[in-house]
């Protein structure tokens, strides 16, 4: 599913920052936004923009140039990153309404093209971009999974479930298929043409998943994360690089395998999983507490090191409901 960069919404709450006399903390959905004292009450409509948003060089958005002006390849704008403000954690950005200059919306719409917003990209390295033949396959899903606070009207209902927890790896997702006799390989948005270049694809020749995912006599995908030299600064010390896998989609069925399918099937090819760090898990009280949660150092953390994971994938063994929590520390941090 697309994330809805920029969307108008209600304001939940609004509340002060302790010793702070100028701003104050607003709540939009799960989503914690520090504001000037005073610009938004609660149950006031604005326009929420994400963290990751891209906003053009406009007028009305050049009080983000010194905390927010960024390059994407050579398209100019304003990153939104999470900040922290007088110990207040920020994601995101409100703005008034009035922004829509009349246009008649509906709460939740998707309006970044309204305001000329696209979501911030890093720049990727060449080992990694590849050329493409096409786009993301449409016979089966990207890897892409909703944040928890954008399903905070659902928290409640969540934790009369059992999940079980992985890490969020910092890397990059790679997508391997084999479907009506032809393998593939796919980044996050894009199929990609063979190439000895390519690390996804020098990956998928050194481990044969070609020929694994032939050999099930399945039309199947298998999706994970790239780790190790020349991926995000390679944060967990590997050499080489490897992929470690969250994800097994039968294609014609058009269902994701539930967990112990999921376990059976990575293991008889030979492959290894993303670190389960919990089989058997019910959400705590509240999402700021799952919040906190999310901290702490990632399993693959190198000896004498220790790494901040990037966050949890939390599913249903079913695989229904399934959702990510990023560590806010770990976005804090994130370059």
């Amino acid at each position: 599913m697309e994330r809805k960069l920029v969307s108008p919404v209600v304001i939940d709450d609004v509340q002060p920052i302790e010793g702070a006399d100028l701003i104050e903390v607003a709540t939009v959905k799960g989503w914690k936004l520090v504001t000037k004292k005073g610009e938004f009450k609660t149950g006031d409509h604005a326009v929420y923009c994400e963290i990751d948003s891209f906003l053009p060089v406009k007028e009305e958005f050049e009080f983000l140039r010194k905390s927010s002006y960024r390059k994407m390849g050579e398209q100019e704008g304003f990153r939104l990153k999470t900040m922290k403000m007088r110990g207040q954690i920020s994601q995101g950005l409100l703005l008034p309404i009035g922004l829509l200059d009349g246009y008649t919306y509906q709460l939740g719409e998707d309006v970044s093209a309204r305001l000329g917003v696209i979501k911030y990209e890093p720049p990727i390295p060449a080992a990694l971009g590849g050329i493409a033949k096409g786009l993301f396959p449409s016979f089966m899903p990207k890897t892409d999974e909703e944040r928890i606070q954008n399903l905070s009207a659902d928290y409640e209902q969540f934790r009369h479930h059992t999940f079980y927890v992985t890490e969020k790896l910092d890397g990059s997702s790679v997508t391997f298929y084999f479907n009506e006799g032809n393998f593939g390989v796919c980044s996050r948005n894009l199929d990609l043409e063979e190439s000895a270049e390519n690390s996804f694809w020098k990956v998928a020749i050194k481990e044969q998943i070609a020929e694994k995912l032939a050999a099930t006599g399945k039309n199947l995908a298998i999706q994970g994360e790239l780790i190790g030299e020349g991926v995000q600064g390679n944060p967990y010390g590997l050499r080489g690089q490897t992929v470690k896998f969250f994800n097994a989609y039968d294609i014609d069925e058009r269902m994701y395998f539930g967990l112990n399918e999921f376990k059976a099937m990575i293991a008889s090819l030979g492959l290894q999983t993303v670190p389960i760090l919990d089989l058997n898990y019910t959400l705590p009280a509240s999402l700021d507490e799952l919040l906190t949660i999310a901290d702490g150092a990632s399993v693959l953390s190198p000896q004498g090191k220790s790494v901040e994971r990037e966050g949890l994938v939390i599913r249903s063994t079913d695989r229904k409901i399934s959702f990510k929590v990023i560590s806010n520390k770990f976005l804090l941090n994130e370059r």
